[in-house]
């Protein structure tokens, strides 16, 4: 059954994408070219509507203009740029030659400054060859067509000199095949335009900044055509109010123009000219022609691993099904099924998951609450056993005291065990205090309200009270402290100072030094108690925060000691949020904690 449903699936895929790879290849092979010319050529018209409303909005600014001319280039890899009404390039005085004229067929041109692009007669690559003869001062000859006080010129030349520029379309349109360079009679063209000869001096001679050389003089197949719409214009006259897209080719690369006639800011008539390659396209297509034969092997074999691996993951997930149903089925819940449809298979697979996630979250849950009745029971246990231990020795005392007295032996010393029996009893009470106020900080549910309070008050009245304790083991209390105002509880940080000052007095010897500290940082103080003595083990170190630990258990007892003041203190610094701890020092113990500075 399986082996059907793999190969079926297989049979299946496989036709599917050799029908999918033959569409590919008829529609890349006889319309994919076709397609994108089209697609790319409405793009352009498109974004040639945007350019003539910029344009129109840029008026007379060059600059924005050729900004314009440069962004089209760069978006849409198409050249583009406004020719006047006689075909000229407009904003071309960069590349230009400025004649003053004094003589002419043509009255109306004389003595007069006239500028003459040169894009159509050379390019930036042969500047240097004719620069010499384009030197201010030097006469220059100019035979061409004027239109709409437009000059056209067709040739450039100076007498008794080799030197003549020619744009040979405009002069083969002229005067056929055989070039001339003398004057001629004014004849009007059929565009209506007028024939021109004149002569005069060069006064100026423009080139282009080395840094904006690459620009449209640059691409003379563009000029070209340029050259070629002007010579229709003129000649022909059948570009007026009509948009225009022609296809060409030169050298076995196909190009497609856009011609745009439009009225500019002037209300004159002006041409947007634009030219884009289809040679990526093309390149494309032939590719692909020399090598499908390769590509189309690599498919196929693609084709057959895909469909059956593809077939294979369609099974697979039926195969899981039965799988960890199996597991299920031996309680357990642990693997899950890959959810990778939407069909009936993902929503069985999801329902699966589902059950078996829920099923696997109790026994987890369970697992949890198992483990924590564990821990609670080794905590009661523990505790049990360390009250049952702290009560033990005073109750032994007060029984053996009990006896004494009811046997009447020693009746001379009665004041003497009712006082030891008061002073167990006393601890007895004391350690019952902090076991509730232990019990009460660790639920959980205490708040602990703060005041703001000076910490060298506190401590100076904390010693005061400690005073005949100190004064007892002869200890000398060194004390550096800040008069910093903080913010905490203040009974509790009391409790806990007392604590740490009590205890540094039980741990130190005799006629040693306890130094206690107040350091302020940039939002915080660190409060500290440092007591000279015995060092603590370093593995006891984090155990002396736990309840009922003594460093030195031999006389923790005789010295009143319950076992929990540091836990105590633990629990408040740790409600108030705070950091402390315990470290060994060259002389001895030093407990500290931080508390926050009042803003």
């Amino acid at each position: 059954m399986k082996k059907g449903i793999v190969l079926k699936l297989f049979l299946l895929t496989t036709l599917l994408c050799i029908l999918i790879l033959a569409t590919i290849y008829i529609g890349q092979t006889v319309f994919f070219k076709q397609y994108y010319a089209t697609q790319k050529v409405n793009d352009i018209k498109t974004s040639i509507e945007s350019f003539k409303k910029e344009y129109l909005k840029a008026g007379e600014n060059v600059q924005a203009i050729k900004r314009l001319e440069q962004d089209f280039y760069q978006e849409h890899s198409t050249w583009i740029t406004t020719l006047d009404s006689a075909g000229n390039i407009k904003y071309t005085n960069d590349f230009s030659v400025k004649v003053h004229s004094d003589t002419s067929l043509n009255k109306e041109l004389a003595n007069r400054d006239i500028t003459i692009s040169l894009y159509s007669f050379i390019g930036l690559e042969d500047l240097e060859r004719v620069k010499f003869d384009l030197e201010q001062g030097k006469r220059i000859m100019i035979d061409g067509v004027m239109k709409d006080d437009t000059i056209v010129p067709a040739i450039l030349t100076r007498r008794n000199t080799n030197f003549v520029l020619e744009n040979k379309l405009l002069s083969e349109e002229l005067y056929g095949n055989s070039t001339k360079t003398e004057p001629a009679e004014i004849e009007p063209s059929p565009a209506g335009g007028s024939r021109i000869y004149l002569t005069g001096k060069i006064k100026k001679l423009q080139l282009p900044a080395e840094s904006v050389r690459s620009t449209i003089y640059t691409n003379r197949v563009f000029i070209e055509q340029i050259k070629q719409f002007q010579v229709n214009l003129l000649f022909n006259d059948n570009y007026n109010g009509h948009a225009k897209t022609m296809d060409y080719e030169q050298n076995d690369i196909n190009y497609k123009i856009l011609i745009r006639p439009i009225k500019d800011v002037n209300g004159e008539m002006a041409y947007i000219f634009s030219m884009t390659s289809l040679q990526p396209i093309d390149e494309a297509v032939q590719m692909l022609e020399d090598y499908y034969v390769y590509l189309i092997i690599f498919v196929l074999l693609l084709i057959v691993l895909v469909s059956f691996y593809y077939s294979k993951k369609i099974a697979n997930p039926l195969l899981q099904i039965n799988d960890t149903t199996s597991k299920i089925a031996n309680l357990d819940f642990s693997e899950t099924i890959p959810v990778r449809s939407k069909d009936e298979i993902g929503a069985l697979s999801h329902n699966i998951n589902s059950l078996s996630t829920t099923l696997h979250s109790h026994i987890n849950e369970l697992q949890e609450d198992i483990e924590k009745e564990k821990q609670l029971e080794h905590t009661r246990k523990e505790f049990i056993s360390g009250v049952s231990h702290e009560l033990k020795t005073p109750l032994s005392i007060l029984k053996s005291c009990i006896s004494i007295l009811e046997d009447g032996v020693a009746k001379d010393k009665r004041d003497y065990y009712f006082n030891a029996m008061a002073k167990e009893v006393d601890k007895m009470d004391m350690l019952i205090v902090d076991m509730l106020e232990l019990a009460k900080f660790e639920s959980g549910t205490y708040k602990m309200e703060m005041d703001v309070f000076y910490i060298d008050q506190v401590i100076e009245h904390i010693c005061e009270q400690l005073a005949l304790d100190i004064a007892n083991k002869q200890l000398h209390v060194h004390k550096h402290l800040s008069g910093t105002k903080i913010v905490a509880n203040q009974h509790r940080i009391e409790q806990v100072i007392t604590n740490f000052i009590t205890n540094a007095i039980r741990y130190t010897p005799k006629n040693k030094n306890i130094r206690i500290s107040t350091i302020e940082e940039q939002d915080r103080v660190k409060v500290s108690v440092e007591n000279n003595g015995t060092h603590i083990v370093e593995e006891h170190l984090e155990k002396i925060w736990d309840r009922f630990y003594r460093g030195d258990t031999s006389r923790g007892r005789s010295e009143g000691s319950t076992g929990l003041g540091l836990a105590i203190s633990k629990n408040i610094l740790e409600l108030h949020g705070v950091a402390y701890g315990v470290t060994n020092t060259e002389e001895g113990v030093l407990f500290y904690f931080y508390l926050n500075k009042k803003e």
